[in-house]
């Protein structure tokens, strides 16, 4: 229990400082691309994971965690997502607002399905 409470605060702590990396390099004027960004990459990620994890069996349990649960729940930003979503909404760009949401949701899931049909073809 505890080693992996730790597998997943060390991954979780990567993941926000990369997420921290690439919001103070990717400059967001009137679309949160930062966020999308790393949104769309973590479902990436999360997808390859699963696969090879899953149906390749080659990655130990505690790895799986820490690249799942810890890094990519860090880096992923839903909570951020929803702020900057409701801030455009509040402001009144709602064609913004609805690109943020529709592409956001539409990119993640396609880059997680993406992400297992590479993660499958690994190691073939």
């Amino acid at each position: 229990m505890w080693k992996e409470a730790m597998v997943v605060f060390i991954g979780s702590g990567l993941g926000g400082l990369v997420r921290f990396g690439i919001s103070k390099t990717i400059l967001s004027a009137n679309f949160p691309w930062a966020t999308f960004c790393c949104n769309v990459l973590a479902c990436f990620i999360l997808g390859t994971v699963v696969a090879v994890a899953g149906q390749k069996g080659i990655m130990s349990p505690n790895m799986k965690l820490f690249i799942t649960v810890g890094f990519c729940g860090g880096f992923s930003t839903f909570s951020t997502f929803s702020s900057e979503t409701l801030q455009l909404i509040q402001v009144g760009n709602y064609h913004i607002a609805t690109i943020n949401i529709v592409g956001s949701l539409v990119l993640c899931i396609v880059c997680t399905f993406l992400g297992i049909l590479l993660g499958s073809k690994l190691l073939v």
